[in-house]
C-alpha cells in the first residue's frame, strides 16, 4: 500500500518563510540598490553600475580591515576551539560538579555583547583595572589604549573569555553521547587517555567540532559590539575591524554606495569561507 505523504505541514512554515524574507530578503534588496547607485540627499539616486564594488576591492583602508580581521578569527579559533575541548574534558560527567560546571560555563554567554565590552574595557586599563594593574606590577608596561598589541591582546583574551563556553558545552554535548561501550572496549584493549581521545573521542565529536568552528567563524568575523566598546577601533586603526571600519563608512562618512559594496563583499566572504571550512571539515564524510 503506497502511503501518501502529508504536504500540509507546509502551511505551518510558510508565516516563517514569510518573516524571515521580510526581515532578510527585503533590506538586502535595499543594499543592493545603495551599491549600484549614488545619493546626494532629497531622495535622488543616480546609477553608479560597479563603481563601487571596484572602489572597495582596490581600497588600500579595505585589504587592511580585512587581514585584520582574518588575523582575529584565525587567533580566537585557534585559542578556543583546543581550549574548549579540552575543559570538556575535564569536567565531570556525574555528580552535583556537572551542573556547577554547566553553569559556569553558560555565565558568559548570557552577558550582553556591550556590557561584555565595557566589562573588559575596565578591566584592563592600566591606572583601576585589575588586569590593566596587575599586568603592570608584574613589569609589563601595559596599557591597550595606546600600545596595538596590548590592545590586541586585550581584544582577544576578552573573545576567549567569552565564547570559550560555546565550544564547551557543545564539546561536553558530544562526549556526553558516546556509549561507554567504546569506552569499555578501550579499556579492555589497555589504550591509554590520547589513544581514546584520539581514535574515540575526537572523531566522535568532529561533528560537534564542525558546528563549533562554523559558529564561532561566523560571529568573530561580524565581531562588532565587543570591540568597538573595548578599544573603538584604536589606538589609531590598530583593532579597526571590518565590521568597525564598515559601520565607519556607512554611519560615520555617510558613504551610502561604499559602505553597501563592502557589505555585500563582506557577506559573500563570509559565505565563501563558511563553505570552505564546512567542505574542508566533510570532504571524507562519503568514504
Amino acid at each position: 500500500m503506497t502511503k501518501i505523504p502529508n504536504q500540509k505541514a507546509w502551511w505551518l512554515v510558510l508565516p516563517v518563510v514569510a518573516l524571515v524574507a521580510f526581515n532578510a530578503v527585503i533590506p538586502l534588496m535595499a543594499v543592493v540598490n545603495y551599491s549600484v547607485q549614488e545619493t546626494f540627499g532629497n531622495n535622488q539616486f543616480f546609477f553608479e553600475g560597479v563603481r563601487w564594488f571596484q572602489q572597495v576591492m582596490q581600497s588600500e583602508r579595505f585589504r587592511e580591515a580585512l587581514q585584520r580581521q582574518v588575523l582575529f578569527t584565525a587567533l580566537v579559533l585557534l585559542i578556543q576551539v583546543p581550549l574548549g575541548v579540552a575543559i570538556a574534558l575535564a569536567m565531570p560527567r556525574k555528580g552535583v560538579g556537572v551542573s556547577i560546571c554547566l553553569v559556569l560555563m553558560a555565565m558568559p554567554l548570557l552577558i550582553p555583547y556591550n556590557v561584555v565590552g565595557a566589562m573588559w574595557n575596565i578591566f584592563a586599563l592600566p591606572d583601576i583595572g585589575l588586569m590593566g594593574r596587575g599586568l603592570n606590577a608584574l613589569g609589563w608596561e601595559f596599557n591597550y589604549t595606546r600600545q596595538p598589541f596590548a590592545a590586541w591582546v586585550t581584544l582577544v583574551a576578552m573573545d576567549v573569555w567569552h565564547w570559550t563556553s560555546l565550544v564547551v558545552l557543545l564539546a561536553y554535548a558530544g562526549l556526553t553521547a558516546i556509549p561507554d561501550a567504546y569506552y569499555q572496549a578501550a579499556r579492555i584493549d589497555g589504550a591509554g587517555r590520547w589513544a581514546i581521545f584520539r581514535h574515540i573521542q575526537l572523531p566522535k565529536l568532529k561533528h560537534v567540532l564542525l558546528i563549533a568552528v562554523l559558529l564561532r567563524f561566523m560571529d568573530s568575523f561580524m565581531i562588532y559590539t565587543e570591540a568597538v566598546v573595548l578599544t573603538g577601533g584604536g589606538p589609531g586603526n590598530a583593532t579597526t575591524l571590518l565590521s568597525i571600519d564598515l559601520v565607519k563608512i556607512a554611519l560615520g562618512q555617510f558613504d551610502l554606495g561604499p559602505a553597501a559594496a563592502m557589505s555585500l563583499i563582506y557577506f559573500l566572504i563570509i559565505l565563501l569561507l563558511s563553505w570552505l571550512f564546512y567542505t574542508v571539515m566533510t570532504k571524507d564524510e562519503g568514504r
